[in-house]
Formats: structure tokens, sequence, C-alpha cells
């Protein structure tokens, strides 16, 4: 990218509160402004701002015209590559040298455009303009040869200056910590006195202290890219599509820093078309803190596998939290959504509590029994069951959306209400991706001191109509029961064509549950988007498929399930597990 910059104008030899120097000046007046010209450039946060500062530091108290070139891409770190064939030097010499910055003690012409990508200078890795930069020394553009070089560098400029005679014109190398970065020229016009030897000496120190800033930049940019990496692949990197709720999120970085933060969400399926909602917040923002987070994630994705209740899961997720030996602690909310019974089942970690939206636009903030923070080690979680509407949506967050420097959390929860009631306000309720833009409001484009996390769910529930179940004694005569019961079922919802297939499915898993079931099992068929069927038994043994031998009288009945089902699996819970088996209905059979 390349940029073109303004500067402040004048000739009174000062510029944004730095003293130019004059031939005739005392040394100390040369030091002062060095001094003041170095401490303003290491202002600069990031690439733009250094070289800005490089600019009003250098024009018009030091030089009336200013360029800066960088090498595109610009060397990170300790990078020493060398390039093919020519061992001497580092690969960044063959790179080509864009022209970053230019600023000059006249104002800009107003017609003048932007930095065009000609301005781009391709070096001949062996030719003086590459020596030059690698000897690191400025040098006084008053040979012939060197004029040559420098007028190489400025030729793609849109307005090339002619190298002026004399010792009017420094190019003076710009040198990381370990590499060459690229270069400033300096340029002196008519009516001010030539540079001098001491004036090398200032030209070095502003091209060092330059190119250390241009070096931090690079490095601390590169460090917030791998940061913001790091974070996003611990988040989900796509939501699922569970039976009865939709799922949008957000995820925000902080916009002030090179470190991650801890802030995670999570939506995880769970057996009967269930799903847990989960947001949680690592305190601190570091490396660490994402590693925590990655860690607490991973095994609150484990413990809902086991299909325990939201405070057993918190309990032990603050187990494991004390055994990871960190003194970090975390805030979790663990909710789980069951959308045939349309109930919500919640429980709460330290965490801010959520925001229900209710399907006439009004907003209730849901008040959970807030437990200790996970890693704590105070337990006594609760879980609260409470009534979830069709058409509500239920929004959980991180403290990033409603704390800010300006404003406590209450005031901060206040204001995401009132933009969800704004959202919700039209005669149809919002788009669930639209309203997690609302509800974020300008966070988007402003400056951010913490990362926002954001998960909405919508409920839509499933009919009562579209579910049957039944609990079944484990005898041997189950199996026929159970397609009985499955056949005239598909029948009331006309799936007639799933009739022979179903039947069939349904006898191998009910018949491998009464095995090894002890108490009544459940048998549960739904029809949403396809055909579910969930057989569930107390026993904690899943089944396996494994090649049956010519002689064996059974081991057969998982093939038939893997060939004859779209998806099935199995899913131990903390009362035994569940065998569970999909099939597309008619349409999408027709269609596929």
């Amino acid at each position: 990218m390349t940029k073109e910059l303004g500067t402040d104008t004048g000739t009174g030899g000062q510029t944004a509160g730095v003293h130019g120097p004059d031939v005739a000046e005392p040394q100390t007046d040369r030091l002062r402004y060095l001094d003041a010209a170095t401490r303003q450039i290491a202002r600069g946060m990031n690439l733009d701002e250094t070289l800005h500062e490089l600019c009003r530091a250098a024009v018009p108290a030091f030089a009336d015209t200013a360029f800066v070139h960088l090498y595109a891409p610009l060397p990170v770190g300790d990078e020493t590559a060398a390039a093919p064939g020519v061992l001497e030097l580092h690969a960044t010499d063959h790179a080509p040298l864009r022209r970053a910055s230019t600023c000059r003690s006249a104002p800009p012409s107003p017609t003048a455009g932007p930095v065009r990508a000609a301005d781009v200078v391709h070096p001949a890795a062996t030719g003086l303009l590459a020596k030059l930069l690698r000897a690191g020394r400025p040098v006084f553009a008053d040979t012939p040869d060197i004029a040559a070089a420098v007028s190489e560098l400025l030729a793609a400029d849109a307005a090339p200056p002619a190298v002026p005679p004399g010792r009017r014109l420094i190019i003076a190398p710009l040198h990381g910590r370990t590499q060459v970065m690229g270069s400033v020229v300096l340029i002196r016009e008519p009516g001010r006195p030539d540079f001098t030897g001491d004036d090398l000496l200032v030209a070095s120190q502003l091209a060092t202290h330059t190119a250390l800033g241009v070096d931090k930049a690079v490095l601390y940019a590169r460090e917030a890219s791998v940061a913001d990496a790091l974070q996003r692949t611990m988040l989900p990197p796509s939501l699922p599509e569970p039976a009865g709720v939709l799922l949008a999120s957000r995820y925000l970085p902080s916009s002030r820093t090179s470190q991650v933060g801890g802030d995670w969400y999570d939506a995880i399926p769970l057996p009967g078309s269930r799903v847990a909602l989960v947001i949680g917040d690592v305190m601190g923002h570091s490396m660490t803190s994402a590693a925590i987070m990655g860690q607490l994630r991973t095994i609150v994705q484990t413990l809902a596998g086991l299909d325990l209740p939201p405070d057993e899961v918190l309990h032990h997720l603050d187990e494991q939290a004390e055994r990871l030996g960190s003194e970090h602690t975390a805030t979790c909310l663990y909710a789980m959504y069951d959308p045939v019974l349309h109930r919500l089942l919640v429980s709460n970690a330290g965490h801010l509590p959520p925001v229900l939206l209710h399907p006439d636009g009004g907003t209730e903030v849901v008040h959970v029994p807030p437990g200790a923070p996970i890693g704590v080690g105070g337990g006594g979680f609760e879980s609260t069951e409470m009534h979830a509407p069709s058409g509500a949506t239920l929004l959980l967050y991180t403290d990033g959306l409603v704390e800010s420097r300006d404003s406590d959390v209450l005031a901060g929860v206040e204001r995401l209400c009132v933009r969800l009631r704004a959202a919700a306000s039209g005669a149809t309720p919002p788009e669930l991706e639209l309203l997690c833009d609302q509800a974020l409001g300008t966070l988007g484009a402003g400056d951010r001191d913490d990362d926002v996390a954001l998960l909405a769910a919508r409920f839509q529930g499933i009919l009562p109509e579209t579910v049957a179940y039944w609990y079944l004694a484990p005898r041997p005569q189950t199996a026929r029961q159970a397609r009985r019961l499955t056949r005239r079922t598909l029948h009331d919802w006309d799936l007639d064509s799933l009739v022979e297939s179903t039947e069939l499915l349904v006898s191998e898993v009910v018949a491998n549950a009464v095995r090894f079931a002890s108490r009544p099992i459940v048998l549960r068929l739904l029809r949403t988007d396809v055909l579910r069927c969930e057989v569930e038994d107390d026993s904690p043994l899943v089944p396996r498929m494994r090649h049956a031998r010519p002689s064996d009288e059974g081991g057969r009945g998982l093939f038939l399930v893997d060939h004859l089902a779209r998806h099935w699996g199995a899913t131990r819970v903390s009362t035994g597990k569940i065998v569970w088996f999909e099939q597309p209905l008619p349409s999408d059979r027709d269609s596929g």
C-alpha cells in the first residue's frame, strides 16, 4: 500500500515543536533537534504513523522534501534467507522498493492524485543502489554514480525531481535490527545552505530511529495478525443447524491489541434435537488466555457430549480448570434448549446475564443465579429452567459488548436492550443476522478496549404433532412392538414410502438395546427436515460395527443401519446411551 502524507508548512525552521538546525547554529542546537525529532518519530505506533512523524520531524526543519521507499514485502523479524544463487545478498534485495510516503515543505497540489502502483522501483541486486542500501551509511548524491542511483530510485515518482547538484541530497538507508527496510531521501531546495558533514550524522539518526519504528510496526502488525488468526481458529468455523432453532454469531477482536483475548462461544448439538449454547470469557489478554480458552472450550465440548445438566457441566469444568494450574479465571454461561418441550435450562459461572427478546419486541434480562467464576473453586452452580417461547431470541454475549471506559456494565446492558427493541419494532421480526448487527451498534468501526463475542439463538421449536415417543420394556417382543408403533406413526405422517426401511432400522436398533438394557428403553421419532429415530437405554456400552464371520448368527445389524440410513451415531449420556439414525424425507429423496 502507498500513501501520500501532508506536512506542516513553514519557513521558520520549525514544525510540530521540532527546531531545525542551521549550519551556523551551535552543536547543542543540533543535538536538541535530534532529541526532539527522535522522540517524535518514536511516537508512531504503526507504519503510517511512523512515516508521518518522520516527515513532520524532517520537513521543513531539516529538508524541503523527503521521499521514503520501503521494500515490498517488508522483511519481518530475523528473516535472513538468501536469494537463490546469490549467497551474499538477502532475499529482500530482489524485492521491489515501493514509495511509501512523500512530503514537501510546499502544500501539495490540489490536483495531485493518489500514489500509483507505478511508484515501484526494482533495483538490480548487484547495482549501486542496492549496494548503497546494504552499506547502511547516509551519503551525499555529489558524484555522478550516486546521483544516477538516486535518479533510479526517484524516477518512478509521479513528479520525479532532478537530483540537485552539490550536497543538496542525502540518501539514508533504513536499517532495521537485522534487515534493510528501505531508504529515505532528503532534499534541500536552492535558497537554503547545502548539507554538511554533520548533517549526515543527523540523517543517520533520523533514518535509524525510523527504521527501528518501521521494524517495530511490522512486528507488531504481524503479531496482531497471528494473534487474531489464533483466536479465530479456536472459535467454531461455522455454527450447526439443529432443528427448531436458528443460530448466528459475531466475534470482534479488540481494536487496540496485538494480544488475543479469551472470549469464546459455541453451539453444540445434543441428543433429542436439543442444543447447548455456550459463551465464555477468560480473564486477561495474552497468548496464555487464548490457550486457556482453547482448553476450556474443548472440556465443555467433551462434557456436553455426556449430556449432563448445565450445572454439572460447569461443576466439572471448574474442577478441570483448577487442575490446569493456571491463575487465570474465566466466566461461562451454559444453556440447554429443548425444542420439543420449548424449555431452556441455564446455569451461570460468574458471566453476564443473557437477554431474551420476546416475539412482541419486549426484552428481558434473564437473571440466573451467578455461581463463582470458573477456576475459583467456589462451585455452587444452579440450573434454572424457563419457558422458551417460539419466536423469541436469546442473546449471549461477553462484557466487551456492554462495558466501556465511559459507562458501567448495567448501563451497557440497558443500551443493548434498547437497540434490540428498536430492531424489533417493525411489523415483522428482524432477520437474525441483522439483529446481531443491530446488537453490536457502532462497535464494528469504533475503538474497542476488549474483545466482543455474541451468540444469538432464535427459538422455533418442534411442533408436538411431529414428535412421537414411547417407553418400552426390554423384552424379546419389544422389537416387534416397536415396528408396529413405527408403521402406524409413519402412516399418520404420510410417510408410507419410508415404512419398510424405517421398520427394519428400528427393529435392529431396538433389538440391540433390549440385549443390554435393564430398564425401559425409549423410542422416539421426530419429523423435521429429516426423519430422525432415537433409541435410548441405560447401558453405557456403545455399539461398534464389526466384521461378522460367515458362521456368526449376528453382528450385521449396524452394517444394515450404516447402509440404509443417511446418518447414524451413538452418544453416551448420563443415563446410558442414545443410538440414532436419520433418513431423508420423500421430497428430499426425489430431489437427490
